[in-house]
């Protein structure tokens, strides 16, 4: 009798299947960096926030905000105008913008910066115009703004980061009712009045949601605001770490960006919860777009056309005019080193990211407890979380770990093998997987999500198991969307500077730290053909994206 019951209290007790356990790993590893920055800054062996706070963090944090409040405008401005006028009206070059305006997400904001620089710069193409034309002799018969300034670094990130805005804010443009706007033209209302009353409550969820990416993304940024002499949270995490050699200050300061970030994704979503948009019928007639005439047709080609030459047309006429200029830096051994290492990281770190990804949303899906469920949306922090936080949150554990395997095998072999971890590309491919997995993630899930559940449960009953069903029913029908999210990771991982800065080993560089490093040495000539080579391969990215979302 006592067999009996404590057979049926095993067979009660269900141990977690593998879909469960590996999930849980999956999700282990991606948040690991994350909990790892906030226990150093709650543990520091060395406590500088007293000296930060009545130093250096006070000017870290208003450039910080200051940055984000301009970038955020601008952007927000861009996008959402330029979206209302391609979906709304018709007018010259409007259905090539339309699909234009996306171009400068091809465009890494810090080559953006070098590009800008280059060109307003004294020795720069516009002020050597400039002397000609009215025959100034040098910089005192003239004023010319600074240029390495906070307004410049905002202008460059907000026509970088303006195609998150306008994205959204066109379909949510797109998906409106023409009635409301026949209505509100029936009651009087002029195009501005349309633009303000009915346009931008309809889509300011989608406007909301593409600002706080573009905060994220500002706040982020190092290459840009490095270059600009704009001293922010990120650029503190550098010099705390690098000049002042101390772990546990550039954790503390990584960990108050990373609250910030977290905040502005709270209130995005919590703002979106709040606002609730339907329509009034099932007949409702989609947006026709209207022909404008007159000067208001040029107008409007010349407004939609601004962000596009500034955030694409500039950078990649700069560029390619230093790129091509001396084709012999297109062998430099330099050159070619880093577009090997880059294609080795970046496409490593790819391939691991979707496997992982696809195992995690088909586990979850699998899983019969609740926690791998809950665990889901808790990897996509790793994207929010900027280059440089996740870079701090991956060097110093895996330094620990890495000491301590090297001294194991030396102590069992009397061989010292050197730093395994971090003396390799592996910090660099584990900080790639970490930053990136949401977009692999947020791919594989939407893909299953549109698969109807029948198919899957055919196969179960023709004798499939879980592992079948995920290689003959699902892989093939989601193939699509799996390269896709390869080749969007990818893309970030080649423009991935922050973190790729902190985690290389010594003498290895790719495509976005060459360009980082000729940059800062002036040296544009040589920064351009890595350069041009990023912003090639994020293009086609660019276009695959334009494509699927017409």
């Amino acid at each position: 009798m006592t067999d009996q019951i404590t057979q049926v209290k095993r067979a009660s007790i269900r141990l977690p299947d593998r879909w469960s356990v590996g999930a849980f790993v999956i999700a282990l590893i991606v948040v690991a960096p994350i909990l790892s920055v906030f226990w150093i800054a709650l543990t520091p062996s060395d406590n500088i926030w007293p000296h930060l706070l009545s130093t250096t963090l006070p000017r870290y944090v208003t450039n910080t905000a200051m940055l984000m409040l301009w970038t955020g405008t601008l952007a927000a401005v861009a996008g959402t105008v330029t979206a209302w006028m391609v979906t709304l009206y018709r007018f010259p070059l409007s259905r090539v913008l339309e699909w234009a305006l996306l171009l400068p997400l091809s465009v890494p904001a810090y080559v953006g910066a070098y590009a800008l620089v280059d060109f307003l710069e004294y020795a720069g193409p516009l002020q050597t115009l400039m002397r000609d034309l009215f025959g100034w002799q040098n910089a005192q018969d003239y004023r010319f703004p600074e240029i390495r300034s906070r307004g410049f670094a905002s202008v460059v990130l907000a026509a970088a980061l303006y195609p998150y805005v306008y994205l959204l804010a066109r379909a949510a443009f797109r998906e409106g009712s023409g009635d409301a706007l026949d209505v509100a033209r029936a009651l009087g209302a002029g195009p501005v009045a349309r633009f303000i009353r009915v346009g931008l409550p309809l889509a300011r969820p989608a406007i909301a949601a593409g600002t706080a990416i573009v905060l994220m993304e500002t706040v982020s940024d190092f290459g840009t605001v490095e270059f600009f002499a704009v001293q922010t949270l990120t650029t503190g995490i550098f010099s705390v770490w690098l000049e002042g050699y101390n772990a546990s200050g550039a954790a503390q300061i990584a960990s108050l960006v990373l609250v910030l970030v977290l905040m502005l994704v709270g209130f995005e979503k919590a703002g979106r919860a709040k606002l609730r948009f339907f329509r009034l019928s099932r007949q409702s007639r989609p947006v026709m777009k209207t022909p404008l005439t007159g000067p208001s047709r040029w107008l409007a080609t010349l407004l939609c056309s601004i962000p596009f030459l500034v955030g694409f047309v500039l950078p990649a006429a700069v560029i390619s005019s230093h790129a091509f200029d001396d084709l012999s830096l297109w062998t430099n051994r330099g050159l070619l080193d880093a577009l090997g290492n880059s294609a080795m990281v970046g496409g490593l770190a790819a391939f691991i990211t979707m496997i992982a990804a696809l195992f995690m949303v088909y586990g979850v899906r699998m899983a019969s407890r609740r926690i791998p469920q809950l665990l889901l949306p808790v990897t996509t922090l790793g994207y929010a979380a900027p280059g440089a936080v996740i870079g701090i949150g991956v060097l110093l554990p895996l330094s620990y770990l890495d000491h301590g395997l090297a001294d194991a095998i030396e102590w069992s072999t009397g061989l010292d093998p050197g730093l395994l971890l971090t003396g390799s590309a592996f910090a660099i491919v584990l900080a790639y997987v970490v930053r990136f997995f949401a977009i692999a993630q947020g791919a594989v899930d939407s893909a299953m999500g549109r698969i109807s559940p029948s198919l899957p449960l055919a196969a179960r009953s023709l004798g499939r198991g879980a592992g079948g069903v995920l290689k003959d029913v699902y892989v093939p029908l989601i193939r699509g969307s799996v390269g896709t999210g390869l080749l969007l990771v990818f893309v970030d991982c080649l423009k991935e500077l922050p973190a790729t800065l902190l985690l290389r080993p010594f003498n290895f560089n790719t495509l976005a730290t060459r360009i980082y490093d000729q940059a800062s040495l002036e040296n544009i000539a040589e920064a351009a053909p890595p350069a041009l080579l990023v912003m090639l391969v994020s293009l086609g990215a660019v276009l695959w994206l334009a494509r699927t979302n017409r």
